[in-house]
Order: structure tokens, then sequence, then C-alpha cells
């Protein structure tokens, strides 16, 4: 099944920067750099960067920004909230915060993908006050309960 998501350009985006999947197999649609300039990213600092695209996603669905792990590998260029939530009723510009984790400074050209969209299925839950709750197996373990 294929859900229908608009996607307008914005006046510094670009036609062919649709979000692409590069395989058949592609979870995630690569996202491009909508930057009028080449942007450096020094080690430690992080950089909004534009795509130029506004989405319209359904209700009941979310986009989910992702980094590119060819990115993250190579360069140590990631994002800071990963993954990043576009939700269904937002209809601003989707940007990408990226942070370098690397040793060397790393410049992002006009056009490079930066990183992936994911659109998901998504539920709303009813919260409710409970004045106990459920035993499970793991009960209060956190953080590295289960060991290394």
């Amino acid at each position: 099944m294929h859900v229908k998501v608009g996607v307008k350009v914005l006046p510094h985006g670009d036609e062919g920067w649709f979000p692409q999947y590069m395989t058949e197999g592609s979870s995630g649609a690569d996202l491009r750099a909508a930057v009028a300039e080449p942007l450096t990213v020094e080690p430690m600092q992080r950089a909004v960067v534009p795509t130029g695209l506004a989405l319209s996603i359904p209700a009941g669905y979310e986009g989910q920004v992702r980094p590119r792990s060819g990115l993250a590998a190579k360069n140590g260029i990631t994002m800071l909230n990963s993954p990043g939530t576009i939700d269904s009723d937002y209809r601003g510009e989707v940007k990408v915060i990226l942070i370098n984790l690397g040793g060397e400074p790393f410049t992002l050209n006009r056009g490079e993908r930066i990183a992936q969209l994911v659109i998901a299925r998504t539920e709303r839950a009813c919260f409710e006050a409970a004045e106990g709750l459920d035993e499970t197996e793991r009960g209060h373990g956190g953080f590295g309960h289960t060991g290394m």
C-alpha cells in the first residue's frame, strides 16, 4: 500500500528534490540540503539544515527523519533528535538538525543527501490514571538492567 504525501517545493528548494527511495527495498526516502552556499559544520557543532520542502502527511501517519548511515560512518555526521518527528498537521519546512561528531570540519553542499524520511502509521493513546500497574518480569529495571 502506498500512502499519498503532498510535497510542496519552497522557493529555495529544487523541483528535482522530492523525497526519493534509492532502491526498491528502501524504507527511507532521501532528503537533500537546500543551502544557498556550502555550509561547514565544525567538530562538535550543529546546524539546522533546510530541505526546501514542506509536506502534507495524512492523519494517522507521521514522518520520521533519520540519519544517513553513510554520513555517520564516513564523516561522523548524524542528527541530534533522531528520529525527528514530522506531525501530520505540520505544514512548515522540513529541516534537519545535523551535528558533526567527527574530528574534522564537514562541508555540506547544495543538493547533498542529508537524511532519510520514513512515513509511519501512528496510534493515539488514551491516557488514564491508575492506582497500580500490572506486574512484569522486567519490573523497574531501567538503563542497562540486562547487563552488557
